[in-house]
């Protein structure tokens, strides 16, 4: 018998779980239960979500996407999110976080596990907020580890929690000038319980505890970045670096109970620390899964930060990120619409996709392969098959119709491809 992924992989157990995850992901078992269990890969899976359709995220696999939504109390429309959550499954997203901090969030939670075929995470923190109904300063401990139990309860595969963010972390953000301070909004929650309260983080403070929880239900710790740069200007520098000194540690505490660990990680970063920033992860981390939001390697492009954050993503990923969180063109602006989810979901998986060719992850290439074999062709039906969006390029396609069917209206009878396939051919 087992509790978790890891502790079977420590077994020599080949789970259902792992059995999908070697096929879709081209790997031996023995590799996949030997990374599974140094904690170099993991299979978010909790044991109360039936209908997950399982994925590995970390060293060897294909580079996962994870979406964000949920509501605010200013834009409270579950309807509309659960929505963006059938769009997102079909536009290929991995994962997808339920961020709300507002009205009935279990009940919304509660239908995602029962509905949703990718894995599921959220912050606890967030729905103490709403849930409790309490200023921040008066959340008892206990009533914060009730909310952690009760997300494992309902299924949720892995938990981002800012264990890290202790009373040290805290003096390196007061002696070290930031322009952004803490963007984190789960890290900004748990700084302002303990400044208010005067005490050391609960879950630093009582993380045995929050282990056992998630041994209990195989849950996935995602240990957040409460402190990650929320700016280039803040990037790389000592809080940062403090917190990441904690994670590892902690990912060690975890291994040891067995409980599957993913570290969360930067934020805004300047295209030149990128790589150092991972390789610093990957030792600090002792090469657990690197789960990165973006990183935005520049501040001004409000309006286009799906690309800041793809750019970044893309460079991420081939030097070691594992896990891209994406991010919208309403990033800093407002809750994203269903468009900006799916320029988002794009932009992400393009980076992930380029950064898996770059690794030579086994079958990667082949899929530009067949990509060009079509377009050299001009094969527009095999094109479209390949796409990542069909939607979107049969739609640019059709709306402007050549005079020649089978070249487009960029060319026209000067196409290249026609020219040199009458010759060739």
């Amino acid at each position: 018998m087992y509790s978790t992924q890891m502790e079977a992989a420590k077994k020599g157990i080949f789970t259902k779980e792992m059995e999908i995850v070697a096929r879709d992901e081209n790997m031996a078992r023995e590799e996949l239960m030997e990374k599974m269990a140094q904690g170099r890969v993991v299979i978010p899976a909790n044991i109360n979500h039936k209908s997950l359709y399982p994925r590995a995220v970390g060293e060897g696999t294909k580079t996962k996407v994870n979406v964000n939504l949920g509501v605010s109390e200013d834009c409270c429309d579950y309807c509309g999110e659960m929505v963006k959550v059938q769009k997102a499954i079909e536009y290929g997203t991995d994962a997808i976080m339920d961020l709300s901090t507002f009205g009935d969030t279990k009940k919304f939670r509660r239908e995602l596990v029962e509905k949703s075929t990718v894995m599921l995470g959220t912050v606890p923190m967030y729905d103490a907020v709403a849930k409790l109904g309490k200023n921040i300063k008066d959340m008892s401990v206990e009533e914060l580890f009730r909310v952690v139990e009760e997300h494992c309860e309902d299924g949720i595969d892995f938990l981002t929690i800012h264990a890290g963010l202790n009373r040290t972390c805290v003096d390196r953000l007061k002696n070290n000038k930031r322009l952004t301070k803490i963007v984190s909004r789960g890290g900004s929650i748990l700084f302002q319980w303990m400044m208010l309260n005067d005490k050391e983080n609960p879950f630093f403070e009582h993380y045995d505890r929050l282990l056992d929880i998630c041994r209990k239900y195989d849950v996935t710790l995602s240990l957040g970045d409460g402190l990650r740069p929320g700016s280039i200007h803040d990037s790389t520098d000592a809080p940062q670096i403090q917190e990441l000194l904690i994670l590892g540690e902690l990912t060690k505490r975890a291994w040891e109970k067995d409980v599957q660990v993913m570290i969360e990680g930067p934020g805004h970063v300047p295209m030149h620390e990128i790589v150092t920033n991972m390789q610093i992860e990957k030792k600090l981390c002792h090469n657990a899964p690197f789960y990165v939001l973006g990183p935005l390697v520049t501040d001004i492009a409000p309006g286009y930060d799906h690309i800041t954050a793809a750019i970044g993503g893309a460079i991420a990923a081939s030097s070691g990120a594992d896990f891209l969180c994406y991010v919208t063109p309403a990033e800093h602006l407002r809750l994203p619409t269903l468009e900006d989810m799916k320029e988002g979901i794009m932009a992400s998986r393009i980076a992930g996709h380029a950064a898996d060719i770059a690794k030579g992850l086994k079958g990667a290439i082949e899929w530009d392969h067949r990509m060009s074999k079509f377009r050299g062709e001009l094969n527009w039906k095999g094109m479209f098959s390949e796409c990542i969006d069909p939607e979107k390029a049969e739609a640019y396609r059709a709306s402007s119709a050549p005079i020649e069917e089978e070249v487009c209206t960029m060319c026209g009878d000067l196409c290249p491809m026609k020219r040199c396939n009458e010759i060739l051919d």
